[in-house]
């Protein structure tokens, strides 16, 4: 199994400069690479820039970033100029995100998501394997300046057309706290997709919350990452037959986070997630590999624990 790390997913109560310091101690812990988020607090690619001014050899991947809200040059450009200002290898991933960050923040129409994706990896598939001297863009009279930023390209996916895409442009795609029979499913559309796209599959990866030997507070800060799930389609249904109906029917009834971490027991992480003592998680780790997962990105629990050091040191790669 590989390992990456995730220095910064969806918004919480962590400290604004908690993602530079988790990259700086996977970069020191030997991870070879660290996903910088976007999110209504950070911008990915000034994020990635940051991220590699700061550490020494860890390679980067901004995003997802919605693709309603930024068109594929701006992508392209912002993924190349972070690999200019570090020196080194700057990934792009795409994602739909939600109505709430794409209407609620930027307020751009979250509408057809699942076209906007394919449209955006078709063309960054391109885009990013550019050369200097070559339009920016077809048919533009402006040339390029920067070389292609040189990461890879990765698609968040989970529906069908979305599954479709990666499998016809993406690099890698990306799952978001899943477990492992999900994986197992999803795994088989990817293959099916990649076989009808007459393309290499693409390696798998998730994102999943991961806390060795948690405290109180790193179980409180999983737990609120999972809650915001138990609303949507195809994860409520995976809690619910978990033995968690209960708080699936009160996200339904509009509880707040607070509440519903309340209600979620330890379970509930351990069923998405690596959470535990670490035999229990390397166990959880064999169960993800069986079922065809390539990567797991390492979404380290942060509260209780500065960096998530206690969980990155405990996993860090022999």
């Amino acid at each position: 199994m590989d390992f990456s790390v995730v220095a910064v997913a969806r918004e919480d109560d962590s400290a604004v400069e908690e993602p530079v310091r988790v990259a700086l101690l996977a970069d020191r812990l030997g991870y070879r690479e660290v996903w910088a988020g976007e999110g209504p607090t950070w911008d990915a690619f000034v994020l990635a820039a940051a991220v590699g001014a700061a550490t020494e050899r860890v390679a980067v991947t901004a995003g997802p970033v919605p693709v309603n809200v930024r068109d594929p040059y701006t992508i392209a450009r912002g993924a190349a100029s972070a690999a200019a200002v570090t020196g080194r290898a700057v990934g792009v991933a795409l994602g739909t995100s939600s109505k709430r960050v794409v209407e609620g923040v930027h307020g751009r129409p979250r509408v057809r998501p699942a076209a906007a994706l394919e449209e955006s990896a078709a063309a960054l598939s391109g885009l990013l394997r550019g050369r200097v001297g070559e339009p920016v863009v077809p048919g533009s009279v402006f040339t390029r300046r920067l070389p292609g930023p040189g990461g890879p390209l990765t698609v968040a996916a989970f529906g069908d057309r979305a599954i479709a895409t990666a499998a016809a442009h993406a690099d890698r795609m990306l799952l978001d706290v899943v477990s492992p029979a999900q994986v197992r499913e999803l795994r088989a559309k990817l293959d099916a997709a990649a076989e009808k796209a007459g393309r290499t599959r693409p390696t798998l990866a998730a994102w999943l919350p991961a806390a060795v030997d948690p405290g109180p507070a790193s179980l409180a800060q999983v737990l609120g990452s999972i809650a915001g799930y138990l609303t949507v389609p195809g994860y409520r249904e995976v809690f619910a037959e978990a033995g968690f109906a209960a708080a699936v029917e009160l996200a339904a009834s509009g509880a707040d986070r607070a509440t519903l971490v309340r209600a979620l027991p330890l379970e509930a992480a351990t069923t998405v997630g690596l959470v535990g003592d670490l035999a229990a998680v390397r166990a959880r780790v064999d169960d993800y590999a069986e079922a065809g997962l390539d990567e797991i990105a390492l979404v380290p629990a942060t509260a209780g624990d500065p960096g998530g050091e206690r969980t990155l040191t405990a996993l860090r790669p022999a």
